[in-house]
């Protein structure tokens, strides 16, 4: 039953192939079938018949000028739709007692016009990117096809002094899908300037068209590649090649000096180091320790002192007088 099925799918094929003789498979083959274009004939010359072989080898020499035909792949079932119309048209002139040889070359005129009108296909903008605004449909073959380019852009370079910011845009100068786009990026660190993926890691922090990094250091110097996909599917890969040279901005200069400082002042010594408050024996004991603003506090305590004693013998005054 298997090997029915296949001779039953192949010899209609090949038959068309033996009975139309065409060079390539023309849009007429690609959007009718082998049985409409049977059935069309017989309708025009009867069922079987010289006139029948007649009428199939003029319906194909008819439409041979579109064998060759590239249209948009998004125009497939505008196209389709139309020679659908066109099949109708030529069974009603055939129910109307019409001539194969004024309605073949007729239709297939007006095949041409309605090829003509409809929307070009995209020319491929290179040097990169599988480009799907640009797919084609080849009537030659009943196939479409994008443009031969690579994925791999070439790389392009980045020269940032250190210190400052570096920022690439993953954009590609051809026009990308509306859904399902989503950018990733990767490194290449080292100073190495590659395509090769192996070499790379992701970045999980970077998402979006733009990445950015400040201040760039000299570990920073490398190649960052983003991918662009579409559902998963890869449709450019962009790279940068990072070169950070020259020295890091003055005021960053000034930064680094201030904390060398810090950094040479011994963290020991620092911990133990507190401000020296001496007690009131010290004072007196220690004349160097007679310092002017010692002096004017040891003055102060001394008034509140005085001040103190004179309030409490004066409340002590009134308990006592009060109790009399």
């Amino acid at each position: 039953m298997a090997l029915l099925a296949l001779a039953s799918a192949v010899l209609p094929a090949l038959l068309a192939l033996a009975v139309f003789r065409v060079p390539a498979w023309a849009c007429l083959l690609c959007f009718t079938t082998y049985s409409e274009r049977v059935r069309i004939c017989q309708m025009f010359v009867g069922m079987r018949g010289p006139k029948l072989e007649e009428c199939e080898e003029a319906f194909t020499a008819a439409f041979r000028g579109l064998s060759d035909t590239e249209i948009n792949y998004d125009e497939r079932s505008h196209l389709h739709d139309a020679f659908t119309q066109m099949t109708h048209a030529l069974q009603e002139l055939a129910a109307a007692q019409g001539s194969f040889e004024v309605a073949f070359p007729d239709a297939a005129e007006k095949m041409k016009k309605v090829i003509t009108q409809l929307k070009e296909a995209q020319a491929c903008i290179p040097p990169c990117g599988l480009q799907e605004f640009a797919r084609r449909f080849l009537c030659s073959g009943c196939y479409s096809r994008v443009c031969d380019l690579p994925l791999d852009c070439p790389v392009q370079d980045v020269t940032v002094i250190r210190g400052d910011q570096a920022m690439f845009s993953c954009i590609v100068n051809f026009q990308l899908p509306k859904e399902e786009i989503t950018y990733s990026w990767k490194f290449a660190g080292g100073g190495l300037r590659t395509q090769d993926l192996s070499y790379f890691r992701d970045m999980p922090r970077a998402e979006g068209y733009l990445a950015r990094i400040r201040p760039a250091q000299l570990t920073h110097r490398g190649t960052f590649s983003c991918v662009i996909k579409q559902d998963q599917r890869p449709l450019a890969r962009l790279y940068f090649f990072l070169n950070v040279t020259g020295p890091p901005p003055r005021a960053e200069t000034e930064l680094q000096a201030s904390f060398r400082e810090v950094l040479s002042w011994a963290p020991r010594d620092a911990e133990l180091i507190e401000p020296w408050r001496p007690s009131l024996g010290e004072l007196l004991v220690r004349p160097e320790a007679l310092t002017p603003s010692n002096l004017f506090l040891l003055a102060a305590l001394g008034a509140l002192a005085s001040a103190s004693a004179t309030v409490l013998a004066w409340i002590f005054f009134r308990w006592y007088c009060s109790g009399d």
